[in-house]
């Protein structure tokens, strides 16, 4: 479809010729309409009684007196001969015209009555002047000029040729992806500001006050960089934002932008890379040309890390020598700046540990600003920040939808009051309820509901012993977070269900015991499935592979296994994106901690099976009352655990209680 429609775009109206073929057309025909304007020979367009006439018919005519002017020019003579009298014939006043047949009379009169124009083409005939003086015809002549003739001939020449240019830079534009495409390649793209029109301040971003904090800083030295310099102080080169993807990195230094109120360039790493040798260092050093033109003000290079990777020593590609190039560029503009010149360089990155370290030195970012995930208050700030334009009811609570959300970065908890918004109009509601919000939160985090999906019997069992497996392990263990809500409606993620957990409150840490509580709660599903169908499914993938990812985890970089103790044995590939770690260990050793692994998950394994074995009769009941009821709230599975149990841990007293007080 795509080459179809860009086949269909190089194609006019004019059944199927190019588009640069088809300007080349006209401008041939403009070029030709000007040079016959500009020759004077205009004549033949403005009457349509002009007739072609031969030399001796003309001579004829001006014998006999019909012609009584001529217009000379140097290779035409224009004849003009009198028309008949208007009112010569039996129509004499125009109110005696009453029938069709006096009307066409009229008109015909009317046409006869205009001069008639005759082209002749030129001879040689000495004679002709005195020819035409003999018989009083009137002769006007045509004044020559060698400048308008130079002008006549090279005009079409110079017409053709700026249009022709001009469909070239257009077709160019193409093929060099810039500005003026290979025209322009080595111009800058980037997006500039002016003042004020970023539309953002500080208040426009919450959950970051650390970074808010760094970053006013560089706003008040703009303001008042007399302050500074007063007592020798210098304006830092640059400032790097680091941290993860949707923090809002970005959102931070257009707020920088927006409270200076200066100009701001903005550009992403990628715009300096181009097909072309030496495009980046060239749109570097015009960045940069522009920014001085502009100071103060504050140039922005997102994903800096797409041309600032550290250098490697080994001979690289010619990509890599561009790439190359391009560093070595901005690491030069960056150090030859005038000091306190009024420049601010800001960056953003989310994988700082592959920066070449010549760009982190002091002279050049000389602030890292770290812009983390928020934590329990950011997120209600952040919250707040986004629902100010949503119309929210008496119910909303954000502290428990934040509560709720942990790990969730800006973006998230935007796209999560959107959702809740949309829901809100589906449902002709005029305000957005806590409802709406707790449902907007499964969906950015599992997905909406599958109601096409239709699950067998046997595999609604399977799915509800599954996830009260999950349920039921949780609730008998100390050290886990109380359930909020089980279901085995399908999702769009792929989940055919699941269990919400909501933790009581904000953590940082965690203990040895909650790790392994943890693995035990990741493997129950799977115990449930074998302890009873004697058999297990495949639905449990996504919790073995978190189980082992944590218990790796714990074994090579928390130092929580016994056979190895305090060792690390791996180190993550980034700070701030989930990629994997790397071992740092040898091909035995590696061995062994896949053994290690495997040991911890057996042990969890055949613990979560001994829970739900000592607790069947709460594990089949819970099951079939899900089963029939399909999603079941957290307050609905504690009292059916207490009365089946008959036990009353004091965390199930404390979601009872929540959830009351949420009700009322």
């Amino acid at each position: 479809m795509d080459g179809n429609r860009q086949k269909g775009n190089n194609k006019g109206r004019n059944g199927g010729i190019p588009q640069a073929l088809f300007g080349i057309l006209i401008a041939l025909v403009v070029s030709w309409f000007i040079s016959i304007m500009l020759s004077g020979n205009t004549s033949r367009f403005m009457s349509n009684n002009q007739t072609e006439l031969s030399y001796s018919d003309f001579l004829s005519k001006v014998n006999d007196g019909s012609i009584y002017r001529v217009r000379i020019a140097s290779e035409d003579i224009y004849a003009y001969e009198k028309g008949e009298e208007l009112y010569s014939g039996s129509i004499t006043d125009i109110s005696e015209i009453d029938t069709q047949e006096k009307l066409d009379n009229y008109m015909k009169k009317i046409v006869a009555s205009q001069d008639k124009v005759y082209h002749v083409v030129r001879v040689q005939d000495d004679g002709l002047v005195d020819r035409l003086l003999t018989k009083r015809v009137e002769i006007i002549g045509t004044k020559a000029s060698i400048v308008m003739d130079l002008i006549i001939s090279l005009a079409p020449f110079l017409i053709l040729w700026v249009l022709i240019g001009m469909f070239a830079r257009r077709m160019s534009a193409g093929m060099g992806g810039g500005m003026g495409g290979i025209f322009g390649v080595g111009q800058s793209k980037a997006k500039r500001y002016m003042q004020k029109e970023t539309g953002v301040t500080f208040k426009d971003v919450a959950g970051e006050d650390e970074a808010k904090e760094s970053l006013q800083e560089i706003v008040d030295f703009l303001h008042n960089p007399k302050k500074y310099t007063y007592v020798g102080a210098k304006l830092p080169k640059g400032a790097l934002l680091v941290g993860p993807p949707g923090t809002g990195k970005t959102l931070l230094a257009k707020a920088v932008a927006g409270e200076a109120k200066v100009p701001f360039f903005s550009m992403t790493g990628s715009d300096f890379v181009e097909m072309f040798a030496g495009v980046g260092a060239s749109r570097v050093r015009d960045l940069f040309k522009q920014a001085k033109q502009a100071a103060p003000c504050i140039v922005f290079i997102d994903e800096i890390d797409a041309i600032g990777r550290s250098r490697d020593t080994r001979a690289g590609s010619g990509a890599d020598s561009e790439r190359e190039q391009t560093l070595n560029q901005l690491l030069s503009e960056m150090d030859g700046f005038e000091i306190n010149n009024g420049i601010m360089v800001m960056a953003a990155t989310n994988r700082p540990e592959i920066l070449d370290q010549a760009l982190l030195r002091p002279g050049r970012f000389d602030r890292r600003v770290v812009v983390e995930k928020p934590d329990l208050k950011g997120r209600v700030n952040i919250l707040k920040v986004h629902a100010k334009d949503v119309k929210l009811d008496e119910t909303v609570d954000f502290e428990e939808i934040a509560l709720s959300t942990s790990g969730a970065v800006g973006a998230d908890l935007a796209n999560m009051i959107n959702e809740a918004a949309i829901t809100a109009a589906k449902a002709k509601r005029e305000k957005v309820s806590q409802q709406d919000l707790k449902d907007a939160v499964e969906v950015v985090l599992v997905g909406k509901e599958k109601k096409d999906r239709i699950l067998s019997k046997e595999e609604r069992r399977i799915v509800s012993y599954h996830e009260v497996g999950h349920a039921l392990v949780t609730a008998l263990q100390k050290h886990t977070e109380p359930v909020q809500k089980i279901t085995i409606v399908p999702r769009t993620m792929g989940a055919l269900g699941y269990v919400l957990q909501t933790p009581e409150e904000e953590k940082y840490l965690n203990t040895k015991k909650e790790l392994e509580e943890r693995l035990v709660v990741y493997l129950s599903g799977r115990a449930a499935e074998d302890v009873v169908f004697d058999t297990i499914t495949t639905g449990a993938a996504n919790d073995i592979e978190e189980a082992t990812k944590l218990a790796r985890a714990m074994v090579t970089q928390y130092g929580m296994s016994e056979k190895f103790g305090l060792m690390g044995l791996a180190t993550t590939r980034s700070m701030y994106l989930e990629n994997g770690v790397d071992m740092n260990c040898g091909d035995e050793t590696a061995t062994a901690v896949d053994e290690e692994v495997q040991r911890m998950l057996k042990v969890a394994f055949e613990k979560a099976k001994e829970l739900l074995r000592n607790n069947r009769e709460a594990l089949d009941k819970i099951a079939e009352y899900l089963i029939e009821k399909e999603t079941i709230t957290g307050k609905e599975f504690m009292k059916l655990f207490t009365e089946i149990t008959g036990i009353e841990e004091q965390k199930t007293e404390r979601i009872i209680e929540k959830e009351d007080k949420d009700n009322a």
